[in-house]
């Protein structure tokens, strides 16, 4: 079983820089593209994700049904909607086709996402939970191979090192062929690590928080980095596809570039969003049923910089 994560210490790596600039003086670089100082992410001939794939989820504690729409509405925005404007879910997806998926096997093959499965668990484990156990979770699913069972925790359940050195997981079963992202709502317990920037950080500058875009700070978080997970599952599942760094702790299409939501970023600023006339929450794409969300930057290998929708 191989496990990778959007850890605490790539999201407060930016804020950190941004504290060690200001105490040394140095004042912080404003980009129109930010670039990231890693080695090049490339690929390492193993599996993607491609074609169809079918979506099962999990919802361990009590979602409301808004808050569980607010998370569907974003996997049924990932399939290609010719009424959502741009910049749009699709359009961000399309990208990490176009960049990554595309570019193994049979690349005319277009990667479609569908929902096939949800099922409610109401804390049939207690309110804590180990990285197993989520993996104990997701393997019950009936996810068929070349799928993802996503498991989502609700805001009053803890899981082993949830805040602590991740904000959400993806695994994988290579003999079964099967994947899994877990992503917890980080509201109660912290939203300055895991829902930047809907929430003031931990540590550097303390910046005014952004509006979510759906009006609730922990569900708009998770799609954040469920969106950061989805890409890493689909270019890297198994370990052997899409990555830089070391493969125990690699850095994926959207986890090469932390806290990079728009043009102009720089640390401890997401970039320019967009602003929702009606409510002045910022967004980033327009998704299904009119939803706006705020996706992360995708990482271009063929120019090692961060593309950003807007």
């Amino acid at each position: 079983m191989a496990f990778f994560s959007l850890t605490k210490s790539v999201l407060s790596a930016l804020l950190i820089l941004t504290l060690a600039n200001s105490s040394a003086g140095a004042r912080p670089r404003k980009l129109d593209l930010w670039i990231p100082d890693t080695d090049l992410l490339t690929y390492h001939n193993g599996g993607v994700l491609q074609g169809n794939i079918p979506v099962s989820i999990i919802w361990y504690g009590y979602f409301s049904w808004a808050q569980k729409s607010i998370i569907t509405d974003f996997l049924l925005s990932l399939t290609y909607n010719q009424w959502e404007p741009n910049p749009s879910v699709a359009q961000w997806w399309s990208t990490i086709d176009q960049l990554y998926l595309s570019k193994v096997g049979n690349n005319n093959k277009r990667t479609k996402v569908t929902l096939a499965h949800q099922s409610d668990n109401w804390y049939q484990w207690g309110k804590y939970l180990t990285m197993s156990q989520i993996a104990q979770l997701a393997s019950h699913a009936t996810t068929p191979k070349g799928g993802i069972t996503l498991v989502f925790t609700a805001q009053d359940v803890a899981v082993e090192n949830f805040c602590m050195n991740h904000c959400a997981v993806h695994g994988s079963d290579q003999s079964s062929g099967t994947t899994f992202i877990w992503v917890g709502n980080s509201e109660n317990q912290c939203p300055g690590q895991c829902a930047w920037p809907f929430h003031q950080p931990e540590y550097g500058p303390q910046t005014p928080p952004l509006l979510p875009p759906n009006g609730d700070l922990g569900i708009d978080g998770m799609v954040m980095n469920l969106a950061s997970m989805f890409s890493g599952t689909a270019t890297n599942p198994f370990g052997n596809g899409y990555y830089q760094g070391p493969q125990e702790a690699p850095m994926e299409a959207c986890t090469a570039c932390p806290g990079v939501y728009g043009k102009g970023a720089y640390p401890g600023f997401p970039g320019h969003l967009l602003i929702d006339s009606s409510t002045g929450a910022s967004y980033n794409a327009n998704g299904f049923s009119g939803r706006k969300y705020v996706l992360p930057a995708i990482f271009d290998p063929t120019t090692s910089s961060c593309l950003t929708l807007n």
